[in-house]
């Protein structure tokens, strides 16, 4: 998983179009193609970009190995001058992605690909299936985290997950995204992120009774003490076992630190509720009082409201599948070709379904931020040779209803652009961050959006605009297109 060639990680068709474009070298023109999506998931407010570190290992490693091409020679619809040209195959264009961890908002570029049509058009599908995938799981797992409401989040969904690479650098997603830790030792192995866990009702059941089993692990592991309580009866015995198993360390001399129980089923709000009265009773104040059990972050949120004395949160399937919203639904559209002065041609996709019509031309992104607040006030699209500095006015408009606008003065706000290079004439240009260095980045994004926007049902929306010189070759394209019928 750490380093593989995934190039024919794509759909036929790529393939055939390839071939096409081959047989006709003239129509192998440089082109830019827009990785985006449409609607935030789970009917949230934003979404976190996820991915780019696998994005660039599939780039770098990009051939097509003698087994692609012969499996590909045995399907019959490959010419051999073609598949003598796919020996040769690197990419040589350019990529711009917004950085991992990032905050990213529906209709603007996550990945920008410009490069011969033949190349770009191979990516599409393996950029979406990466992109797609992590971004889902990230923004899933800083959802739970809000809900948590500062309280440690720990991912341990591999079980359930849809196949190793999913588990693993979904576990990655959620970590970067907020989750304090994971259960999956190939994805800390791989990332250097934290793991952690504690012991199945598995091993209290192959002991002769709980409290020896309880004993037995903490004799273990004494400095991470979570004893699972629901083997048996969690009030009647779970509890009592523990507390009797935390007086045991004490007798001994060991210093309780980072101790405490774990509930796994039954009514989660009033077993811990009952269960923290008894420790407290115990002289164990200070004991974690950790829950699993199907969470998620409308379960989670629940749980804060009915007073549930939980601070520790172990989410698995819910998470790792993102199981009320299982796609992410990011497109890869053809925005420009590039014409014989050099200059790109924008293109246009036009659908009776205003969303699915696409943005044209070479873009990027600023994020405009309130400058008292720090808190993000809208995105701009805009073309790639236009610039906007902070020392003058700034007027944003709906793009869908353009007479509603927002003029922002001098002082009042500070850009940032948001893409960044990945790739440049083929080269990799990207150094790799570390995954709890894109942790931190992450959690001070989330920090610049308004609550808001944060909260879980009906967020508020962050705009994102298109600047007037875009708007308006997008208009005149429509007016072509629909004059052209």
């Amino acid at each position: 998983m750490d380093r593989q060639n995934l190039t024919l990680l794509t759909d036929l068709y790529e393939l055939t179009m390839m071939q096409g474009y081959f047989k006709h070298k003239d129509e192998n023109k440089n082109v830019i193609f827009d990785a985006f999506f449409r609607t935030n998931p789970f009917g949230g407010g934003y979404s976190i970009m996820c991915g780019v570190e696998q994005l660039v290992k599939y780039v770098k490693e990009l051939h097509f190995s003698s087994g692609d091409i012969e499996y590909l020679r045995s399907l019959g619809i490959f010419d051999p001058d073609f598949l003598d040209y796919l020996g040769d195959f690197r990419f040589t264009g350019d990529i711009y992605a917004i950085p991992e961890g990032t905050l990213m908002f529906p209709r603007e570029p996550m990945v920008k690909v410009v490069a011969p049509i033949m190349q770009a058009q191979l990516m599409e599908t393996a950029i979406l299936n990466i992109i797609n995938h992590q971004s889902l799981i990230a923004t899933k797992a800083a959802r739970i985290c809000y809900a948590a409401e500062g309280d440690g989040v720990m991912e341990f969904g591999l079980r359930r997950a849809q196949g190793p690479d999913a588990g693993t650098y979904g576990a990655r997603a959620a970590v970067i995204a907020g989750c304090v830790g994971t259960s999956n030792v190939l994805c800390g192995e791989l990332f250097d992120v934290p793991v952690k866990g504690t012991h199945a009702h598995s091993w209290i059941m192959s002991f002769e009774d709980e409290l020896t089993a309880f004993k037995t692990y903490a004799d273990l592991y004494p400095n991470g003490c979570i004893l699972l309580c629901d083997t048996y009866d969690t009030l009647k015995s779970g509890v009592p076992n523990a507390i009797k198993t935390f007086q045991y360390m004490r007798d001994k001399g060991v210093e309780l630190k980072n101790y405490g129980i774990r509930l796994d089923s039954g009514d989660l709000a009033y077993l811990s509720k009952k269960a923290r009265k008894m420790l407290d009773a115990a002289g164990f104040p200070d004991a974690v009082i950790s829950a699993s059990n199907d969470l998620d972050e409308n379960l989670i949120a629940s749980l804060k409201v009915q007073g549930a004395e939980i601070h520790s949160w172990g989410v698995g399937t819910h998470l790792i599948t993102a199981k009320d919203n299982p796609s992410f639904g990011g497109v890869y559209k053809l925005a420009a070709i590039q014409q014989e002065d050099g200059t790109y041609l924008p293109k246009i996709k036009v659908s009776e379904n205003s969303e699915k019509v696409t943005n044209p031309g070479s873009k990027k992104i600023y994020r405009i931020y309130e400058k008292e607040s720090g808190k993000i006030k809208a995105d701009l699209i805009c073309l790639e040779e236009e610039v906007f500095t902070e020392d003058q006015p700034l007027t944003l408009f709906d793009p869908q209803e353009p007479w509603k606008k927002t003029k922002l003065a001098p002082g009042e706000y500070t850009l940032r652009e948001l893409m960044i290079p990945l790739f440049r004439n083929g080269e990799c240009v990207y150094e790799f961050p570390k995954t709890m260095d894109l942790r931190a980045r992450c959690l001070a994004e989330q920090d610049t959006l308004w609550e808001e926007s944060r909260r879980l049902v009906n967020p508020h929306k962050i705009y994102v605009d298109l600047s007037r010189k875009l708007y308006d070759t997008k208009v005149r394209l429509l007016n072509e297109a629909d004059a052209s019928l």
